[in-house]
Protein backbone atom coordinates (compact mmCIF):
# COMPACT_ATOMS: atom_id res chain seq x y z
CA UNK A 1 0.00 0.00 0.00
CA UNK A 2 2.02 2.90 -1.27
CA UNK A 3 -0.95 5.24 -1.55
CA UNK A 4 -3.12 6.19 1.33
CA UNK A 5 -6.78 6.00 0.52
CA UNK A 6 -8.84 8.94 1.61
CA UNK A 7 -12.11 7.72 3.09
CA UNK A 8 -15.18 9.09 1.36
CA UNK A 9 -17.54 11.11 3.51
CA UNK A 10 -20.50 9.14 4.87
CA UNK A 11 -23.84 9.76 3.15
CA UNK A 12 -25.81 12.53 4.76
CA UNK A 13 -28.76 11.54 6.90
CA UNK A 14 -30.25 15.04 6.91
CA UNK A 15 -29.75 18.59 5.59
CA UNK A 16 -31.11 21.96 6.74
CA UNK A 17 -34.33 22.87 4.94
CA UNK A 18 -33.16 26.28 3.71
CA UNK A 19 -29.89 24.80 2.48
CA UNK A 20 -31.68 22.03 0.55
CA UNK A 21 -34.13 24.50 -1.06
CA UNK A 22 -31.15 26.53 -2.27
CA UNK A 23 -29.24 23.46 -3.48
CA UNK A 24 -32.35 22.14 -5.30
CA UNK A 25 -32.61 25.53 -7.05
CA UNK A 26 -36.04 26.51 -5.80
CA UNK A 27 -34.57 29.82 -4.60
CA UNK A 28 -31.65 31.83 -5.95
CA UNK A 29 -30.04 32.55 -2.59
CA UNK A 30 -30.07 30.83 0.74
CA UNK A 31 -31.41 33.94 2.43
CA UNK A 32 -34.41 33.95 0.05
CA UNK A 33 -35.00 30.29 0.94
CA UNK A 34 -34.82 31.10 4.66
CA UNK A 35 -37.22 34.02 4.21
CA UNK A 36 -39.70 31.82 2.31
CA UNK A 37 -39.64 29.23 5.09
CA UNK A 38 -40.10 31.88 7.80
CA UNK A 39 -43.07 33.47 6.01
CA UNK A 40 -44.86 30.13 5.67
CA UNK A 41 -44.36 29.55 1.96
CA UNK A 42 -42.81 26.12 2.59
CA UNK A 43 -44.63 23.29 4.37
CA UNK A 44 -43.22 19.93 5.38
CA UNK A 45 -45.79 17.17 5.63
CA UNK A 46 -48.59 19.74 5.87
CA UNK A 47 -46.93 21.67 8.70
CA UNK A 48 -45.08 24.94 8.65
CA UNK A 49 -41.34 24.35 8.95
CA UNK A 50 -38.31 26.16 10.28
CA UNK A 51 -35.24 27.01 8.21
CA UNK A 52 -33.05 24.89 10.47
CA UNK A 53 -35.32 21.83 10.34
CA UNK A 54 -33.55 18.63 9.35
CA UNK A 55 -34.83 17.41 5.99
CA UNK A 56 -34.66 13.69 5.18
CA UNK A 57 -35.23 11.58 2.08
CA UNK A 58 -38.93 10.85 1.69
CA UNK A 59 -40.22 14.10 3.21
CA UNK A 60 -43.11 15.75 1.34
CA UNK A 61 -42.82 19.50 0.71
CA UNK A 62 -45.26 22.13 -0.50
CA UNK A 63 -43.41 25.15 -1.89
CA UNK A 64 -44.97 28.46 -2.98
CA UNK A 65 -42.70 30.56 -5.17
CA UNK A 66 -44.36 33.62 -6.65
CA UNK A 67 -47.49 32.37 -8.41
CA UNK A 68 -46.15 28.82 -8.75
CA UNK A 69 -46.98 26.03 -6.31
CA UNK A 70 -44.88 22.87 -6.10
CA UNK A 71 -45.63 19.61 -4.32
CA UNK A 72 -42.47 17.53 -4.19
CA UNK A 73 -41.02 14.50 -2.45
CA UNK A 74 -37.37 14.63 -1.40
CA UNK A 75 -35.38 11.92 -3.23
CA UNK A 76 -31.85 13.10 -2.49
CA UNK A 77 -29.92 15.33 -0.11
CA UNK A 78 -27.27 17.90 -0.95
CA UNK A 79 -25.79 20.89 0.79
CA UNK A 80 -23.99 22.24 -2.28
CA UNK A 81 -25.55 23.99 -5.24
CA UNK A 82 -24.69 22.30 -8.50
CA UNK A 83 -25.98 22.30 -12.06
CA UNK A 84 -29.74 22.26 -12.68
CA UNK A 85 -29.58 18.70 -14.03
CA UNK A 86 -28.16 17.51 -10.70
CA UNK A 87 -30.61 19.64 -8.68
CA UNK A 88 -33.58 18.03 -10.43
CA UNK A 89 -32.51 14.63 -9.11
CA UNK A 90 -32.95 15.83 -5.52
CA UNK A 91 -36.76 15.85 -5.74
CA UNK A 92 -39.71 14.29 -7.56
CA UNK A 93 -42.68 16.53 -8.31
CA UNK A 94 -46.13 14.98 -8.12
CA UNK A 95 -48.10 14.66 -11.35
CA UNK A 96 -51.03 16.64 -9.91
CA UNK A 97 -48.70 19.49 -8.97
CA UNK A 98 -47.14 19.60 -12.44
CA UNK A 99 -50.56 19.65 -14.15
CA UNK A 100 -51.85 22.38 -11.82
CA UNK A 101 -48.78 24.55 -12.55
CA UNK A 102 -49.22 24.09 -16.31
CA UNK A 103 -52.92 25.02 -16.11
CA UNK A 104 -52.15 28.11 -14.01
CA UNK A 105 -49.47 29.17 -16.51
CA UNK A 106 -51.93 28.71 -19.40
CA UNK A 107 -54.52 30.84 -17.57
CA UNK A 108 -52.00 33.65 -17.02
CA UNK A 109 -51.06 33.58 -20.71
CA UNK A 110 -54.74 33.64 -21.74
CA UNK A 111 -55.42 36.61 -19.45
CA UNK A 112 -52.54 38.56 -21.01
CA UNK A 113 -53.67 37.91 -24.58
CA UNK A 114 -56.49 40.47 -24.38
CA UNK A 115 -54.19 43.34 -23.35
CA UNK A 116 -52.46 45.36 -26.05
CA UNK A 117 -49.89 47.92 -24.96
CA UNK A 118 -50.19 51.30 -26.69
CA UNK A 119 -47.76 51.82 -29.55
CA UNK A 120 -47.03 55.46 -28.65
CA UNK A 121 -46.99 57.61 -25.54
CA UNK A 122 -50.37 59.12 -24.62
CA UNK A 123 -50.93 62.67 -25.85
CA UNK A 124 -52.13 65.56 -23.70
CA UNK A 125 -55.82 64.69 -24.05
CA UNK A 126 -55.25 61.00 -23.31
CA UNK A 127 -53.16 61.84 -20.23
CA UNK A 128 -56.01 63.98 -18.89
CA UNK A 129 -58.48 61.14 -19.48
CA UNK A 130 -56.16 58.67 -17.73
CA UNK A 131 -55.78 61.02 -14.79
CA UNK A 132 -59.56 61.50 -14.65
CA UNK A 133 -60.07 57.71 -14.46
CA UNK A 134 -58.16 57.72 -11.20
CA UNK A 135 -60.37 60.44 -9.75
CA UNK A 136 -64.03 59.82 -10.62
CA UNK A 137 -65.06 63.24 -9.27
CA UNK A 138 -62.81 64.96 -11.83
CA UNK A 139 -65.18 64.20 -14.73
Amino acid sequence: MSKQEIPSPPPQASVRLDLWLWAARFFKTRSLARQAVETGKVEIGGQRGKASRALRVGDALRIARGEERFEVAVTGLSDTRGPASVAQTLYAETEASRLAREQARAMRVAERNGYRAPETKPDKRARRLIKALGDIDAL
